[in-house]
């Protein structure tokens, strides 16, 4: 199938590593010119952007249109976690709470750098007439999870952003949607103690994690002509584990 992805402009944001690597990888292997903006350093072509900084993002964007003219396909990728509960009880006292800084550091990155980003490419998309916005969401956005009010808050946010850009954006042509991954194989993930990789298989009905380029794959389709027709949507990637909450 001719996904009509051939010499589109695609900017990935966190495309350094894990999913957002595999989401640059399958666009290229489409014949896309995929540029990764991350705060660390990214194999070429790339650069390096703080979603949260406008400075940082208007350089970037305006290197990418001097040098090739147009954005075609924008993938809000980037996120962190700093997981805590939101008041830990022990004792019959407060052990621990979440902090405005966890807080807030999860929000800026994960929804303000979303924002950010979208707002900055989005004029060039309608000058053009055309245009893709793809955001990650997750499915914790959808069910929630303990330990990440910040995390889920977020993720919560991406989808009323997804719908809401979908209704503004569409009479120029431009379709927005959303990806939620459920539980992903990346390198950090891997990394996490045995027992709590075997507790996220088995919350999982098909048995496995997912891995980054089963996101890449879904980030792939929506961006191509093959989902001309697909706005506003939220597809979960999950193995089913929205299923089986």
């Amino acid at each position: 199938m001719d996904l009509g992805l051939k010499g589109k402009v695609v900017i990935v944001t966190g495309g350094a590593a894990g999913i957002g690597r595999a989401t640059v990888e399958k666009f290229r292997a489409e014949g896309a010119t995929a540029i990764a903006w991350d705060i660390s350093a990214a194999p070429p072509p790339s650069a390096a952007v703080d979603v949260t900084n406008r400075e940082s993002i208007d350089r970037a964007l305006d290197a990418v249109i001097k040098e090739h003219g147009r954005v075609d396909v924008l993938v809000n990728n980037a996120g962190i976690l700093r997981d805590a509960q939101l008041v830990k009880f022990k004792d019959g006292a407060v052990s621990s709470t979440m902090t405005d800084e966890v807080f807030d550091a999860v929000i800026n990155v994960n929804l303000r750098g979303v924002f950010l980003v979208t707002r900055a490419v989005v004029p060039h998309m309608i000058r053009a007439k055309r245009g893709v916005i793809l955001n990650a969401s997750s499915v914790v956005g959808i069910y929630g999870n303990f330990g990440q009010t910040n995390y889920a808050a977020t993720k919560a946010g991406i989808i009323s952003f997804t719908k809401t850009w979908s209704r503004e954006l569409g009479k120029y042509g431009i379709r927005v949607n959303a990806v939620a991954p459920g539980y992903i194989g990346t390198e950090m993930v891997k990394a996490m103690p045995p027992n709590i990789l075997s507790s996220m298989v088995a919350r999982t009905p098909l048995g496995t994690l997912g891995e980054p380029d089963d996101i890449a794959n879904a980030y792939v389709w929506l961006a191509s002509n093959a989902a001309k027709f697909v706005t506003g949507a939220v597809l979960s990637v999950d193995g089913g584990v929205v299923v089986g909450t």
